[in-house]
């Protein structure tokens, strides 16, 4: 006769004693890795069960990929925090969390004062069999035509309102950040091209006033 499984309950919350915190299903948590000498996991929570005595708790989690963990790997454009919410769904023991974490909007990330240590964003959805991205297109910017990374400076044209890494420019931060007002290459010489014909225009009319009274004596 087979033995049966033992029967498991469904977990509304459980403090986590070596961390003294309460974890939840949604909460995103900081995972220890099997070998040390890498980071921690992102992970999403998404179920908390235990035995019929309340022991051998274990999370049902959904895993974030960092970019280096990713098919593609991590490019220019990737932030140092950010993660991918991925298809990839496990089962682990309660006792390998290390911390909870806040993953963040890209939205909310950018307009945070200050980022720490448990701060992540997300932007994208990830399949790891494939490696394809949902969404597969996000906005360009600068010469350079990359997607914005949050941990660049980059300037904003008063002119064109689009977004510019100082190093495309020919320029270093320290230069970028004194500036009071930038335009880009375009703008200046758009703006510099209706000076000139407004400085024509004024000249022309001048001279025609001047022929007039010229005429008159």
């Amino acid at each position: 006769m087979a033995k049966q499984r033992a029967a498991r309950r469904t977990l509304e919350s459980y403090t986590v004693k070596h961390i003294n915190k309460t974890i939840r299903a949604e909460d995103c948590v900081l995972m220890r890795p099997p070998d040390s000498s890498k980071q921690s996991y992102v992970a999403k929570i998404e179920r908390i069960e235990s035995d019929a005595r309340g022991a051998n708790v274990k999370v049902h989690v959904r895993w974030y990929y960092r970019p280096e963990e990713s098919i593609g790997g991590r490019r220019q454009f990737h932030g140092s925090k950010e993660v991918f919410l991925s298809d990839h769904y496990d089962v682990q023991s309660a006792d390998t969390i290390e911390a909870k974490c806040t993953v963040h909007s890209f939205k909310s990330y950018t307009k945070l004062d200050a980022v720490g240590n448990d701060d992540f964003f997300c932007r994208f959805n990830y399949n790891s069999s494939t490696g394809a991205f949902n969404p597969d297109r996000v906005a360009v910017y600068c010469k350079c035509e990359m997607p914005y990374n949050p941990d660049d400076l980059m300037l904003q044209c008063e002119g064109c309102t689009d977004w510019f890494h100082p190093t495309c420019i020919d320029m270093n931060a320290e230069e970028a950040k004194r500036l009071d007002d930038f335009f880009c290459e375009s703008c200046s010489a758009e703006g510099q091209k209706k000076l000139q014909n407004s400085h024509s225009a004024s000249r022309h009319s001048d001279t025609k006033v001047d022929t007039k009274r010229r005429r008159r004596q």
